[in-house]
């Protein structure tokens, strides 16, 4: 490894910031599972408020950030008027995938509350399958016969965890782990979309990755605070904002805001490939948690199932499509004239 790779107490960022990754996935759909295996509807926290918590902390982190890699509030001022007042096409492109990731948190607050955290999680991964659907339609992607071979293996993965088991015991009815699902699937479209629409957006335009994190979490804040507001006004002016919420809510909240931190670093210093890796691991992680603390049986189908979905997500990395040779044309050269 060159020299010249950053490093943290000697460890290259890269690994460490994978390591933080998957630590930080398991941690979030425990939390989450926690914060809400309690009481009924009423007494919960609403997951909006939730989504606006999250948010603001990722809005202020990534202030932060930005102030220090300008040397101060100053810098930092200077350079959010210049990447974001200076060009504000970029900064209506950013109200899309806005949008959708607010969709998707809430919806992810509100999944977790039909099913348990290793269900969740795993079903989660068929966002591996709808950004690779996105990738190909929004961006030209090419997938190579052993990738989609992958999807189907995720998919096939993916429908063992939900059948339902005799040996296993869940508090949640069958219409109830049906409208979680419901929830997972739509939250993976909207990340699946959001995600390749701003790859391309990120691609497209200069300014950094943590000016555009401050575009997306600002707007993040506006529109999941609207929705708070027009949704549940008389609750949150008679309740609280903050009505319903243990300690297990507020970490989930930070790891939530601290995960769209470390994605960054993890897709700048590592890939896409290893973001995998730590995904799949944090599947594994997850699940032997759940089922030591949270009643969670880990039976033969479902770990057939988590199997093939962290083989799909190994081999999906793996077997990227040959890139095309360059081909010289070959023109005719002629001697003197006819």
């Amino acid at each position: 490894m060159p020299a010249s790779d950053p490093s943290i107490c000697g460890i290259p960022i890269k690994y460490a910031s994978l390591v933080i990754l998957v630590v930080q996935n398991s941690a979030l759909y425990l939390m989450l599972r926690a914060s809400r295996a309690r009481g009924d509807n009423e007494t919960l926290y609403l997951p909006g408020t939730a989504v606006v918590l999250a948010e603001s902390f990722k809005l202020l982190s990534s202030l932060l950030l930005i102030a220090i890699q300008e040397g101060g509030p100053i810098g930092m001022l200077r350079r959010l008027h210049t990447d974001i007042i200076g060009q504000p096409i970029t900064t209506l492109k950013i109200m899309v995938p806005a949008g959708l990731y607010t969709l998707q948190n809430t919806l992810q607050y509100m999944a977790v509350t039909y099913l348990d955290a290793a269900t969740f999680q795993v079903t989660y991964q068929l966002k591996v399958l709808t950004t690779a659907l996105f990738a190909v339609v929004l961006l030209g992607k090419r997938l190579s016969l052993m990738q989609w071979i992958s999807l189907v293996m995720l998919t096939a993965g993916v429908a063992l965890i939900q059948m339902p088991d005799s040996e296993t015991e869940d508090e949640h009815s069958i219409a109830e782990r049906f409208m979680g699902l419901i929830m997972v699937v739509t939250a993976c479209f909207s990340s699946g979309f959001a995600g390749v629409y701003f790859e391309k957006v990120l691609k497209g335009e200069t300014a950094g990755v943590w000016v555009l994190n401050v575009q997306l979490a600002g707007m993040g804040v506006i529109i999941a605070l609207s929705s708070v507001l027009y949704s549940h006004y008389d609750r949150v002016m008679k309740q609280g904002f903050l009505y319903g919420y243990n300690k297990e809510a507020y970490i989930a909240i930070s790891l939530q805001a601290f995960g769209g931190l470390i994605v960054a670093v993890v897709v700048k210093y590592a890939d896409n490939i290893l973001k995998g890796f730590a995904t799949s691991i944090s599947i594994i992680l997850s699940s032997i948690v759940s089922a030591l603390y949270l009643d969670f049986v880990v039976t033969s189908r479902f770990g057939f199932g988590a199997l093939l979905v962290i083989a799909s997500t190994y081999v999906y990395g793996t077997f990227a499509p040959a890139k095309p040779t360059k081909t010289i044309p070959i023109t005719k050269i002629t001697t003197g004239s006819k």
